[in-house]
């Protein structure tokens, strides 16, 4: 085998479990608390599962980040077919909105911590196998931070925006939520359109990276060090 193809395999080997994991997890949580909370539309379409084939979506979770992998990105991204939720059928539709959306985010940090703790074992492992073992530990860390710090910016139709309309007061909640037709797109804007504009103004713009980045790195720290790695 071709020596560089052999490593690009092994790095992705590397990124499949926990971009899986990540990814399925954060929106079967959604599906979950939605159901707890009196929405059984993800329920009757048996989204309420940690089955990562009911959660695939083919290009976000497959497609996207094995075309970042091969381009070697310094960054990793991808996404599940959304779950539906009824907001309408909630018990309390505002707060519990709240808990529905923070429930993705909230998975993947307890995903991390598990992680984190799980290296500590990582030695038990065969030779060879150690090492493997702990960059898909490194990379489950990496990746559900960078996914709950993304999820959380106050936009919606991001997690983050749908706990900020939940929590705020009615009259900067209302115009906030009037933003989620829209919410895609700006962020398609601010993460690759306006860098792209900066570059050719000569200007570093790439505002949103610089914010998940120093966010993502602060959680991670605190991970680690709650984890006994710091």
């Amino acid at each position: 085998m071709d020596e560089r193809l052999g490593a690009t395999l092994y790095v992705a080997s590397t990124w499949v479990i926990p971009v899986l994991l990540a990814i399925t997890l954060h929106e079967a949580a959604h599906g979950f608390v939605a159901w707890r909370r009196g929405d059984e539309t993800a329920w009757r379409l048996g989204r309420v599962t940690f089955n990562p084939l009911k959660h695939i979506d083919p290009f976000g979770t497959i497609v996207l980040p094995a075309l970042l992998l091969l381009l070697q990105s310094p960054f990793l991204f991808g996404y599940a077919k959304p779950v539906p939720v009824d907001f309408r059928a909630l018990r309390n539709p505002r707060w519990d909105m709240v808990l529905v959306a923070a429930a993705g985010p909230a998975t993947n940090i307890l995903l991390a911590l598990a992680a984190g703790l799980l290296a500590h074992l990582v030695g038990l492992l065969p030779a060879g196998a150690d090492q493997w073992g702990l960059r898909n530990l490194q990379n489950a860390i990496l990746i559900n931070v960078i996914l709950a710090v993304f999820n959380m910016i106050p936009l919606p139709p991001l997690d983050g925006g749908r706990v900020a309309v939940g929590v705020l007061p009615e009259w900067l909640a209302l115009p906030l939520s009037r933003l989620e037709p829209f919410g895609m797109l700006i962020i398609i804007g601010l993460l690759f359109i306006l860098p792209m504009v900066g570059a050719q103004i000569g200007m570093d713009l790439n505002v949103v990276w610089w914010f998940i980045s120093a966010m993502a790195d602060a959680v991670a720290g605190a991970i680690l060090f709650l984890t006994g790695h710091a």
